[in-house]
């Protein structure tokens, strides 16, 4: 008789990451990406502030799997959302989901608005895809890389890799003033992954 796969090994969470109280939810979403199969594998830094990077973005499932995950280890993950979506009757659901309003019509830029919520909070971490889009782009949005390089935190890497249902955390990435050569040698990270349309190359 075949001894059982053992359960996927979720990372311990340090102690600077920025965390959720502990609830039923995370627990269902330990639960869900057992059942599914799905992977967590890399150590999370313990860094009070960074940006995160998850490519390769194909599919809208891969917000399903990132959701899952940051709730089924309760990290606090925020994304950037236009400032309208965090009022209104959704509000409380989109900010409860870690949604930071970003007012596109201010005199300041996103980058500025971004460094100033760096600023003002003990602990930030922000995901965002740099291929802004699920289609596959020669060029990534290089927004990531001067959000962290204004607000001076580090860059860690996130991949997924649909074919064994993994979602990675690669290195933690400190920036350089020099964009095109940080750009080139995270894209090349990338190089290896696929997601569940296509990879980054």
């Amino acid at each position: 008789m075949n001894a059982k796969t053992p359960a996927p090994a979720f990372p311990s969470v340090p102690p600077q990451a920025p965390q959720f109280p502990p609830s039923l939810r995370g627990a269902l979403c330990r639960a869900l990406l057992r059942l599914t199969g799905w992977r967590i594998t890399g150590e999370l830094p313990d860094v009070p502030k960074l940006v995160i990077i998850g490519a390769p973005h194909s599919s809208n499932w891969d917000g399903v799997w990132s959701l899952a995950f940051k709730v089924a280890l309760r990290l606090d993950v925020r994304f950037i959302i236009k400032n309208d979506y965090t009022k209104g009757v959704l509000g409380p659901l989109v900010r409860g989901l870690g949604g930071i309003g970003i007012d596109r019509n201010a005199a300041h830029d996103v980058v500025t608005q971004m460094r100033q919520q760096f600023a003002r909070r003990d602990k930030l971490w922000l995901g965002i895809t740099p291929e802004g889009t699920r289609k596959k782009v020669k060029k990534w949005k290089s927004g990531f890389w001067h959000i962290a390089r204004a607000a001076h935190v580090p860059v860690q890497l996130l991949y997924f890799h649909y074919p064994d249902r993994t979602i990675g955390l690669g290195p933690l990435i400190e920036l350089s003033d020099d964009l095109d050569a940080d750009m080139a040698r995270i894209r090349a990270y990338y190089v290896p992954f696929q997601g569940r349309n296509r990879g980054t190359v």
